[in-house]
């Protein structure tokens, strides 16, 4: 069956309630310290389960959706979610808090069984914007989690969004119950040959492993950017808040924007010529970055660029793999997005080391560079026969 627009936005709205669970965590973290009595570096460990908790369920509970049913992994997964959740919410020690936080991070990786999913229920000509739409509703998740839990943990204290949000995940598995339709997996073999064949993919297909590879330099320069922009910000001549610092994530909004609309281009003109236009609007923002080290309206223009590039370049590229084999979605799945977040993880440690040896300036020049690594990669795969 072919997906409806009401079927669309159903799965663009799951997606971002659901990936706001890694995030409602980071506002809390002072409360929580608080609450226990810890250092809050030590409450922040929270923040780095979360995370390691979403790679542990992407690498080994995305590929099963080739497995077993589609619809049916989500509802055990959403369901497993409202669980953890509600053991955060209840934790009477900190370190059952950080067993929840783990458990919270390997249940949200719902939104990476939704893409594959959508993506099998579209037709070609539908996929990118199908696809686009949905990420629209992940990056909304992800900018509105720490604002609304900030203000919950405010108000209410810091259980009650735990609280909030399992009970926003158990309406969503209601919703997943009477909405989503079923669909059936092709894979027989076992779950070791599942693992397995994870490698085969990245042997056997050439667009899986350019497209990888130009996502982990693409969100390698995402998460430079990201990580120092809060030290440019912090020091002179600005001396901004981290409240003030965060409203630049609305700024980054625009991607969200411009997500469909990325989709539908890729649907009309080639998804590898919208990568193409998406890594050179991601070299543009660190040109304009680099003449914006006391322009708050440079900086804010850039990230405009930046967020709109990487979502050309992310959406584009998913759109390409997800085209591949049909079979193998949530494999392909698996590969892309583990190595795109490992390329976020170490462009925010290049970005770092970067500033330490020579500020802004040497990390615009960094990024850069990985831009042109990511136009060589583009380059040299150009002549391939399949160019999707």
């Amino acid at each position: 069956m072919n997906l409806s627009k009401t079927n669309v936005l159903f799965m663009a709205a799951c997606t971002g309630l659901i990936v706001a669970n890694l995030y409602y965590c980071q506002p809390l973290i002072v409360l929580i310290a608080n609450e226990f009595k810890i250092p809050e570096a030590d409450a922040g460990t929270i923040t780095y389960l979360t995370q390691a908790g979403y790679a542990i369920g992407l690498f080994f509970m995305v590929p099963l959706g080739d497995k077993i049913e589609r619809k049916k992994q989500i509802l055990m997964t959403t369901f497993a979610s409202v669980i953890a959740l509600i053991i955060a919410a209840t934790a009477k020690s900190f370190f059952l808090l950080q067993i929840a936080s783990l458990l919270i991070g390997i249940t949200s990786i719902v939104p990476q069984l939704i893409l594959p999913l959508a993506a099998s229920l579209s037709t070609p000509e539908q996929r990118g914007k199908v696809i686009g739409t949905i990420m629209s509703g992940l990056l909304v998740g992800i900018l509105l989690s720490r604002t609304l839990s900030g203000f919950i943990g405010q108000i209410l204290g810091w259980r009650s969004m735990f609280y909030i949000a399992a009970g926003i995940c158990l309406l969503i598995f209601f919703v997943i119950q009477n909405k989503f339709p079923v669909n059936k997996p092709q894979f027989q073999g076992t779950y070791g040959q599942l693992i397995k064949s994870l490698f085969t993919l990245i042997k056997t297909q050439p667009i899986l492993r350019e497209a990888t590879m130009i996502n982990v330099f693409s969100f390698a320069q995402f998460g430079a950017f990201w990580v120092t922009m809060v030290l440019l910000l912090s020091g002179e001549p600005f001396h901004y808040s981290s409240a003030t610092i965060g409203l630049f994530g609305i700024v980054g909004a625009s991607g969200a924007l411009a997500a469909p609309l990325v989709g539908k281009l890729g649907d009309k003109g080639g998804s590898r010529v919208t990568v193409g236009y998406g890594c050179l609007l991601i070299l543009i923002s660190f040109i304009i970055f680099y003449f914006s080290i006391e322009s708050v309206i440079g900086i804010a223009i850039g990230i405009v660029f930046i967020d709109v590039g990487i979502q050309g370049v992310h959406i584009s590229n998913q759109t390409r793999v997800y085209s591949l084999l049909p079979e193998a979605r949530n494999r392909l799945n698996t590969v892309f997005m583990s190595f795109s977040f490992l390329g976020t993880a170490a462009g925010s440690a290049y970005g770092l080391l970067l500033w330490k040896l020579g500020g802004w300036h040497a990390v615009t020049i960094g990024c850069v560079g990985l831009s042109l690594l990511s136009f060589v990669v583009y380059g040299l795969t150009y002549k391939s026969k399949s160019k999707k």
